[in-house]
């Protein structure tokens, strides 16, 4: 091997081109590790139109000090993981800004209603935490419950809800999944409806779809509060009809002689088509 010349030169070429590429690399760790690649600014902005609870201060509140690294080592995945626990916070994406800073794009959450009590609900039909009194600045909200993992599925009844009712020019204001999968809902006009469960969902026996239930109380609704009164519950479980208790009337005026009449109780009636 020493006698060829051609095998030398090959050999020498390749130990320049190591020794080449190793100072190469020292020198970019060596310019990685400059003060002036340390991170100092984060940009924050909305995936789509303008934040509305999520600030740059509580981006840089919530990684201070959780943050390792610089422009070029600093782990994006990690700095994403940490972000998605600030409140509002739905989904973050994370970029490097030449030379010195991060910038970041937040999806927040856009709130349905409430949820169980304590938590918010998101047009995705997911559960998260937040600041109640932040989600309720435009208003009350509508009011959500159900058994764990029933998110999806009460955001969608919801949706379905609205149309339902949509003739009748009323909004469910609270919907309820109860533990047996049976749905219970209020209306803006104070009317609780007993819907009973789907055949659709878990453990649903009963043959006629809830649609079908709500269609046939919507096309009675104005004859009911015309002839019968202003109803205050309404029972949809039954296969062919429903039952409805009407509102106490006003007590009648007193007499001269000074009696009372006996104020009626409220009235039950069951409606068939």
């Amino acid at each position: 091997m020493w006698n060829d010349s051609r095998t030398l030169n090959l050999l020498a070429n390749t130990l320049y081109l190591l020794a080449a590429l190793a100072l190469g690399l020292a020198a970019l760790l060596w310019m990685a590790q400059r003060p002036v690649f340390a991170l100092k600014g984060i940009v924050v902005e909305a995936e789509n139109g303008e934040l509305q609870h999520v600030t740059t201060a509580s981006v840089r509140a919530t990684i201070e000090g959780r943050l390792s690294g610089n422009f070029f080592t600093a782990d994006l995945e990690q700095v994403r993981q940490v972000l998605e626990t600030v409140p509002w916070v739905r989904h973050a994406s994370i970029r490097r800004q030449w030379p010195n800073a991060l910038r970041v794009t937040v999806e927040e959450h856009r709130v349905l209603g409430l949820w169980n009590e304590n938590r918010l609900l998101n047009t995705y039909g997911e559960s998260f935490t937040a600041n109640l009194g932040e989600a309720e600045e435009d208003g009350a909200l509508p009011v959500f419950g159900g058994p764990p993992g029933s998110e999806k599925l009460v955001a969608q009844r919801y949706a379905e809800l609205i149309r339902w009712f949509a003739p009748i020019k009323v909004d469910p204001s609270r919907v309820l999944l109860t533990q047996r999968y049976a749905w219970q809902v209020e209306l803006s006009t104070g009317l609780t409806i007993d819907l009973g469960r789907d055949p659709t969902s878990v453990g649903g026996t009963d043959p006629a779809s809830l649609e079908s239930r709500v269609q046939r109380f919507v096309q009675a609704a104005k004859v009911i509060d015309t002839r019968i009164g202003k109803t205050i519950h309404a029972d949809l479980r039954y296969p062919n009809g429903f039952a409805i208790t009407t509102a106490k009337p006003a007590p009648a005026p007193k007499a001269a002689t000074g009696t009372k009449k006996p104020a009626s109780t409220p009235k039950t009636t069951q409606k068939k088509p």
